[in-house]
């Protein structure tokens, strides 16, 4: 299959890399260091007492591509935050200090043996620079886009299911004990360096895409937990987390730079996913305030798409010497147009970038073969293909070339990411059918290093509001960084007081309940959706929800239902929703339970009403309150396929 002279087929190997993710069933390594026995003394249970007073803010980017570790000391009137160098395998025994961690994981064979790190010998995979190199060479063990798989509801995401497709003989991981491996390397890394400050006494906050709902948090928190993390750790946005890094940056110069019924909207793009969030500017008790006001979905487009599309112009200019690349060489040249991109989109760039493959058949003279890529030839590629020139009525194009698909990851099939903003803005304007407003933009992700990229999206954004086009923000950012920076600024923040982006959850919530009806051969009865948590429900409230009694059944296995959205901003608890499109509720992870029930009410329907809970974790809780008694049943989100 030939698209352009390139045989399409080798780069399917490529996409068929960005897919994958490892597990396999094993112990977690306890990374932190031995605690030394404590006497009877005074001084002993001091020492004890003061080990548990946090003395570091810690932020961590559990990121798609590259994690990082942020941290800020507390008790200070002026934070100033640091990143934390991590340790890591950059060759096969070589070990270096990096401000970021590749977010890969090399499951090694029993032959290569242990590889050994500054707190010992890594048994279970590698994560990391080596990690991220070995995909190349050995892709069926190297894991990848583990987060992506933390929100994919067609799978069950604590069974070991990557790399997805791999052969059977190789050992795979689940998503979320991936995310448990960086996470625990990054809790090493901190031992290491902090031995008399363990990380589970620190205040600590983990980011988390905008676009990941209850049961992809809960997730991440599951494999934070199991990692050394503290349980009372908390969660925050991505985009929150680069506004927190501007507020950091600006000082309380920022009350000067915004005013009142400005709105922020922020473009993350990352190395996998992209993430949009508006942000408004309101006055409260004569202090302004910032306050989320939407989130848009959870988008499978970034960096790797653009070093792909690179990958794929590179190898249209080796074919025309001849060379048809195989599997190991299309992936290689994956990562190698990730460097160009660097390269070419960086100032003071060079006019081509040369880029070598190394040989793997006699046709290949010299053992490696070289072609240029011209610095025009790609930024042009990457501004038409990724951020193009649009109308605000656009909306992304869905192209479907079969019937059947893989069940990997829902990548977008539209790489414009000008398109997805313009539908994000056109769901959630002031009023309907008219389009969210911009005033200011903060773009945060490394993709925006690029000059000619943030450029072209205020170009869009001109052309979509001619009377008021958007503004950057003021001040240099470090784009690498700022999402763990911001975070270990918010955590600072929570014990120190300071501005705070309000906005509570990011969706509404809804359980399913089947109406009551005659039974019609072959036909389910219809489902209508209860709205049990509103859009912007505060972490540390509750409420009743308003509704009539509803049948619970109690005492045998049934499945419950669970639905969100982030377009839906009027309803609010007890809200009804009898019918809906696909854009406005998606079904979440269903919870099949048995719930207990007293002798002689199995399988029967107890009258009972919901009570909602959003924790000071941010975590959603339902509890099914009967009306006859004092039983209560606490519904939490399963994370099980359904089946």
């Amino acid at each position: 299959m030939k698209s352009n002279g390139v045989d399409v087929s080798l780069l399917l190997d490529i996409q068929r890399w960005l897919s994958d993710v490892h597990h396999r069933p094993v112990l977690t390594q306890n990374w932190l260091r031995p605690v030394r026995p404590l006497g009877t003394g005074i001084q002993d249970v001091q020492e004890l007492a003061l080990s548990h007073v946090p003395q570091f803010a810690v932020g961590i980017d559990l990121g798609t591509t590259n994690c990082v570790v942020a941290y800020t000391q507390l008790g200070v009137e002026e934070p100033q935050v640091h990143l934390l160098p991590i340790p890591q395998l950059v060759a096969a025994n070589t070990v270096e200090e990096r401000t970021s961690l590749p977010s890969f994981l090399y499951l090694q064979t029993q032959q290569e043996g242990p590889f050994e790190l500054p707190w010992g010998p890594a048994l279970q995979g590698i994560v990391g620079e080596y990690a991220r190199q070995q995909s190349a060479a050995v892709p069926d063990r190297t894991v990848g886009a583990a987060k992506s798989w933390l929100c994919h509801h067609r799978v069950d995401r604590h069974q070991p299911i990557l790399p997805y497709g791999a052969p059977d003989d190789v050992p795979k991981v689940s998503p979320v004990e991936a995310s448990q491996r960086y996470l625990e390397h990054l809790v090493a890394a901190w031992q290491h360096s902090h031995p008399e400050a363990p990380l589970r006494d620190q205040r600590v906050v983990v980011t988390v895409p905008a676009s990941f709902d209850a049961s992809a948090r809960e997730l991440t928190r599951e494999a934070a937990v199991a990692a050394g993390l503290p349980e009372n750790f908390l969660l925050l946005e991505e985009p929150q987390a680069a506004v927190y890094a501007w507020l950091a940056e600006m000082g309380d110069r920022w009350r000067k730079t915004v005013a009142v019924g400005q709105t922020l909207l922020v473009v993350d793009v990352g190395g996998g996913t992209s993430d949009l969030t508006l942000i408004t500017v309101a006055e409260e008790e004569g202090e302004l305030q910032l306050k989320r006001s939407a989130v848009g979905n959870h988008l499978l487009v970034g960096g790797d798409n653009m070093d792909l599309a690179l990958a794929h112009h590179v190898a249209g200019l080796f074919a025309e010497k001849g060379v048809q690349l195989d599997p190991w060489q299309s992936v290689s040249l994956w990562h190698s147009c990730r460097h160009a991109k660097e390269v070419l989109l960086s100032e003071d760039s060079p006019k081509s970038h040369k880029i070598s493959i190394l040989g793997r058949g006699r046709k290949v003279v010299g053992n490696t073969v070289s072609v240029e890529l011209d610095r025009e030839q790609a930024r042009t590629l990457l501004l038409e293909g990724f951020f193009p020139k649009c109308e605000l009525a656009d909306h992304p194009m869905r192209q479907r070339r079969s019937g059947f698909q893989e069940l990997g990851l829902s990548y977008e099939s539209d790489p414009a990411i000008t398109r997805h903003i313009a539908q994000f803005l056109g769901q959630h304007g002031a009023a309907e059918q008219e389009p969210a407003r911009p005033t200011d933009l903060l773009v945060n992700g490394g993709v925006f290093k690029s000059a000619s990229l943030s450029e072209r999206l205020l170009d869009v954004l001109h052309q979509w509001f001619p009377d008021a086009p958007a503004q950057p923000l003021e001040g240099k950012r470090d784009l690498d960084h700022a999402v763990a920076r911001g975070a270990a600024y918010y955590a600072w923040t929570k014990e120190h007081g300071g501005v705070r982006i309000r906005g509570g959850t990011a969706r509404s919530y809804y359980v399913g309940i089947e109406t009551a009806g005659l039974a019609i051969p072959g036909a389910p009865r219809p489902m209508r959706a209860l709205c049990v948590v509103p859009r912007g429900m505060e972490e540390g409230t509750e409420v009743e929800v308003p509704s009539g009694d509803i049948g619970l059944i109690v005492g045998e296995t049934v499945p419950f239902r669970f639905f969100s959205s982030s377009i839906r901003r009027e309803d609010q608890p007890g809200t009804l929703v009898a019918s809906w499109t696909d854009e406005e509720l998606t079904e979440t992870d269903p919870l099949e339970a048995t719930l207990s029930a007293d002798e002689g009410d199995a399988g029967y329907d107890i009258p009972v009403r919901f009570h909602s809970r959003i924790t000071e974790l941010g975590m959603f809780e339902l509890w099914c309150v009967s009306t006859r008694s004092d039983q209560r049943w606490k519904l939490e989100f399963s994370v099980r396929e359904e089946e």
